[in-house]
């Protein structure tokens, strides 16, 4: 049997968390930089296939390949590390500095590795510029623009509606990365990571490395969206609504259920009349 019981799971939650931190801001960079490319390249594939076919069930078919690998190979996004290290200072073992030090080398990574392979995917589809966006690049600059402008269109609602988007986006991712931590098979790990990252993607919630590649690309094709367009009405707001979604829905609450407790046997008491030694 492969499967990790739950009380398991909370001890191994706390232990990845820790393993980040005991990491070098290098080694965050470098993995935070593949994860985000590889997330692109799985964001791209996903708009493609909607495209080709019409139907936007098929882009969410396709696109948990991305997590897959990235969970695979050891990667790290900001989003995940939302849900598992702050657990390590929940438990009292760490600091709160590291935990958003961490954070930060990590979100710089995924945010290099997402504007690499956009500048390189804008090139290829509009063959250096040379093409009117068609096809899947028209389909990014829209999504850029709806990811933007159109939340801005909408004013405090706008805003409101982005992070909670925000929230059920990286609920969803985070217990997909949790549940891969339930089985130690490689298969069993892709049938877990793969349902809850289907539900996020089809349900067209927000996921702010997913948008440090869409919404950027689309900019550099075209897309009518501002630097402060992006920042404002999305990657600010969805970055702190995942940061609660995966941090409280699914790090903390599992961590509070399921968190090691002390088995060691009450003391015996000394029967009614009977002095104790």
């Amino acid at each position: 049997m492969d499967y990790v019981k739950p009380a398991d799971l909370a001890s191994a939650m706390i232990n990845t968390g820790r393993n980040k931190l005991a990491l070098s801001p290098l080694d965050l960079v470098i993995r935070g930089g593949l994860a985000g490319a590889i997330l692109a390249a799985a964001t791209s594939l996903a708009l493609t296939g909607t495209v080709q076919t019409n139907q936007p069930l098929v882009g969410a078919l396709i696109f948990p390949v991305g997590l897959i690998l990235i969970v695979l190979l050891g990667l790290d996004l900001v989003t995940g590390s939302f849900g598992l290290v702050p657990l390590p200072w929940v438990a009292g073992d760490s600091d709160a500095k590291s935990m958003v030090a961490n954070w930060c080398w990590v979100f710089v990574g995924n945010l290099v590795g997402s504007l690499i392979y956009g500048g390189l995917l804008a090139i290829a589809l509009t063959n250096f510029g040379t093409a009117a966006p068609a096809g899947v690049a028209a389909k990014i600059i829209a999504v850029a623009e709806a990811k933007t402008v159109a939340y801005q269109s909408l004013g405090l609602a706008g805003m409101i509606t982005v992070f909670v988007k925000a929230i059920l986006c990286n609920w969803m991712v985070c217990l997909a990365v949790v549940a891969a931590m339930t089985t130690t098979s490689t298969i069993g790990k892709i049938a877990c990571a793969y349902m809850p990252v289907f539900i996020f993607f089809a349900q067209g919630f927000e996921h702010s490395v997913v948008n440090m590649f869409v919404i950027p690309t689309g900019m550099m094709m075209g897309a009518n969206v501002s630097f402060v367009q992006w920042w404002a009405w999305n990657q600010i707001p969805v970055t702190l609504g995942n940061l609660l979604g995966g941090f409280v829905f699914t790090g903390l609450a599992l961590y509070l259920t399921h968190k090691p407790r002390s088995t060691a046997p009450a003391p015996l008491r000394a029967p009614t009349g009977v002095p104790a030694e």
